[in-house]
């Protein structure tokens, strides 16, 4: 703890963001409604349980493609 104090230093920066959030009051509001619209999503869980259960899984290696028995699908 300091005995004699100095005052609060603000930069540049937090000066700005104040004097932004005095001009346009409803700035805050706007930002967590653009938030929302992007972000903030209700997650229906069934539905992603659904659509996880119901996924097909890729080969490795996807442009060729081999038989149970490890050879080549291809005919020659």
């Amino acid at each position: 703890m300091y005995l004699i104090r100095r005052p609060d230093y603000q930069s540049d920066t937090t000066q700005f963001i104040q004097q932004l959030r005095e001009q346009k009051p409803g700035l805050e509001k706007r930002q967590f409604d653009g938030r929302e619209l992007l972000w903030d999503k209700k997650v229906d869980r069934t539905l992603w349980q659904d659509l996880r259960a119901g996924r097909v899984h890729q080969k490795a290696y996807v442009y060729y493609s081999f038989d149970q028995n490890g050879n080549d699908s291809i005919p020659t």
